[in-house]
């Protein structure tokens, strides 16, 4: 093991501890190096610290329980699109018992699904996950610049006004931020619809932007993340395993290199087939009007 060792004299077939993690499919690598701070990862075992490099000789553990340590030709990337509806959580597990994002999702022998960023409990639409925390940290990630599309309903007068500030940028209580793209879509009376376009994924931060107008958000539902559409593939609360070049498109958009996405094997087919079965879908959520999201709408 190379623990705490600058880049300059550790060796090159080590990396960080945290990568290592998150490329083993066990969370984000911000959540691995919250991990690690907590406590929770031994390396040939000695607690590990935050700035430790690994090897792929070195046995690691997670919450005791070991870690098979692999390169990134080795780890198999997966990623699938799932549809989410109203009322659902982003989160692993709620302590008063409400329907999680998770829930829905086919189960992974010795990985997790990894979300790619998140909604909140009044948001549906287009979420992404994957076994790769390496590429779910890129995407996430501020510096990335991955664009957001969001259908949103609006109520009260829209002027042209409103729209300008949005696009200009608006102080929030976090700092600015902005549209880079709005569109109308129609609707009537005080009702009306818009495609936007954001490049963060800070909280709420499509609701905040309408608010700092003075109007309201009656509905939102993210359509696109990046190059990836919602699709009639994935219905609310359904989900659909993407294929070898949504991947790799992906993949590009991250800056990592396209890695062959694995076939299911003859019991992951017979148990997602039964999660599939089992986890029925909710209603669709979708009611006359909304805008859907289709190839034409990309405006790049």
């Amino acid at each position: 093991m190379s623990m705490n060792q600058d880049s300059n004299t550790a060796p090159v077939t080590s990396e960080k501890l945290q990568k290592v993690l998150a490329r083993a499919g066990l969370g984000s690598r911000r959540e691995m190096e919250k991990a690690i701070s907590d406590g929770r990862v031994r390396v040939n075992n000695q607690v590990a610290t935050l700035g430790d490099r690994v090897e792929l000789r070195d046995k690691v553990t997670f919450d005791e329980r070991p870690v098979t340590l692999r390169t990134e030709e080795e780890t198999p990337r997966r990623v699938i699109m799932y549809n989410k509806p109203e009322g659902e959580l982003c989160t692993r597990k709620d302590p008063e018992g409400r329907r999680t994002v998770f829930d829905r999702l086919p189960r992974l022998k010795g990985e997790r699904w990894i979300a790619i960023g998140r909604l909140d409990i009044n948001t549906s639409g287009l979420l992404l996950f994957t076994t790769d925390g390496e590429l779910a940290n890129r995407l996430m990630h501020p510096s990335t610049q991955v664009e957001r599309e969001y259908a949103v309903r609006v109520m009260g007068e829209v002027k042209k006004e409103h729209l300008v500030a949005m696009v200009d940028g608006v102080m929030l209580e976090d700092g600015p931020a902005r549209f880079t793209d709005v569109q109308e879509f129609g609707g009537e009376g005080i009702n009306t619809w818009f495609h936007v376009v954001i490049l963060e994924g800070r909280n709420r931060e499509v609701r905040r932007l309408w608010e700092s107008q003075g109007l309201t958000v009656s509905r939102l539902k993210r359509v696109r993340y990046g190059n990836i559409f919602l699709d009639k593939r994935a219905k609310a609360g359904e989900w659909v395993e993407l294929g070898q070049d949504e991947v790799d498109d992906l993949a590009t958009l991250a800056g990592l290199e396209s890695r062959k996405v694995p076939e299911l094997t003859p019991d992951e087919k017979n148990r997602w087939s039964r999660d599939k079965n089992k986890r029925r879908p909710v209603q669709a959520m979708r009611k006359p009007g909304m805008p859907k999201a289709t190839h034409k709408n990309k405006r790049r």
